[in-house]
């Protein structure tokens, strides 16, 4: 799977996360998903709520639009987000748009 794959309504985005950094930010690829960094310690779902947070005001939907579908535990996750297009979540994330 690529990173970001556009869906009925919206796209899934592959992820792999580094809870407990120092800042929550993107950090590029991480083989075939995007990093991102969070500032959150993995207990209690915490670092999982500031990604969700995070991905809402970075991709300007509101927070009830997205979703994690897989990868609760896991670093590896995958999060749906409704209400925006490839491109443009590809623009505001920052990666190219590579076709599907």
């Amino acid at each position: 799977m690529i990173p970001l794959q556009a869906v009925p309504g919206g796209i899934l985005l592959q992820l792999h996360i580094q809870p407990g950094a120092s800042k929550t930010e993107l950090a590029g690829r991480h083989g075939d998903a995007l990093k991102i960094r969070v500032a959150s310690p993995p207990s209690d779902g915490r670092a999982n709520r500031e990604l969700l947070r995070y991905l809402s005001t970075i991709l300007g939907v509101p927070r009830a639009s997205v979703t994690l579908v897989r990868g609760e535990t896991g670093r590896r996750k995958i999060v749906s987000v409704g209400g925006i297009t490839r491109q443009d979540a590809a623009r505001r994330l920052g990666i190219e748009d590579a076709p599907e």
